[in-house]
């Protein structure tokens, strides 16, 4: 297999600014890279796109094991898409540097998002420490933005250290929820609900329904311990179905009211 040609920065730069997916992963790459050359170039190719970013909405998503995240993404991303979006998901794994691509069982669970010409998902970046991989992925935002897409998903794999990185790239933080697992907070910590700028019961479906209402007013109770946000944004508690389609609306309109 004969190696893949070096492309200048003026091509990296095109390319991404054209919307080309396949140069927007390798100039990814370039970012992600540590050796000198790659910083440097990369360097090149964000400062000539800065003009070109800042559009976006960017959505930070987190949530419990077990959760259904990636079926939730890929609904959501379909329904954004399905309002004229473009939709790139990028994914902070402070594990992948160990296990390699954590992330890639992810893209093949939405497998429609990714078949879509409005769509970009990218497994996780590397990094020895938390702080690197935050770095990158807020690079790698900038790219998408100038690539011209307008909606830009930051998923959490697991629930630890990463919310606090995240929640500091985005725009609105959202946080899935499974109804009735026992404990109320399901080890959530304090600290990301009070990140949360909305809480989504999810899998509010069959014989779930009445117990992801009941958890509704569990997280709403929960939430008037918190001080009131900077913002003066009072989070939202809602339920949603994946697999049923339902509630999805209500929480892109609820993030279009944030905005």
């Amino acid at each position: 297999m004969r190696p893949k040609k070096r492309l200048s920065a003026k091509e990296y730069i095109k390319g991404i600014l054209n919307g080309n997916r396949v140069i927007l992963s390798r100039a990814i790459t370039v970012i992600e890279s540590n050796l000198n050359s790659d910083k440097k170039l990369a360097r090149e190719i964000i400062h000539a796109v800065l003009p070109k970013t800042g559009n976006s909405i960017r959505i930070g998503i987190t949530g419990v094991p077990g959760v259904g995240k990636s079926t939730f993404i890929e609904v959501f991303g379909k329904h954004l898409i399905s309002k004229g979006h473009k939709v790139a998901i990028l994914s902070i794994d402070p594990s992948s540097q160990r296990s390699k691509g954590s992330i890639l069982g992810d893209k093949t669970r939405m497998e429609t998002l990714a078949n879509s010409e409005d769509a970009y998902i990218r497994p996780s970046a590397s990094g020895d420490t938390l702080g690197g991989v935050a770095n990158k992925t807020g690079e790698s935002m900038l790219l998408c933005e100038a690539s011209g897409y307008d909606v830009i998903l930051i998923e959490t794999v697991g629930v630890g250290q990463s919310e606090t990185a995240v929640h500091g790239l985005t725009d609105f933080f959202l946080l899935l929820m499974l109804s009735g697992a026992g404990d109320e907070l399901q080890g959530i910590k304090k600290g990301i609900m009070e990140m949360a700028d909305m809480i989504v019961i999810n899998k509010a479906d069959g014989d779930n329904i009445r117990k992801s209402e009941q958890a509704k007013i569990q997280y709403q109770n929960a939430l008037h311990i918190f001080p009131q946000s900077e913002s003066g944004w009072t989070p939202v508690v809602s339920t949603a179905s994946s697999t049923e389609n339902k509630g999805i609306s209500f929480i892109w309109e609820k993030i279009s009211a944030y905005k």
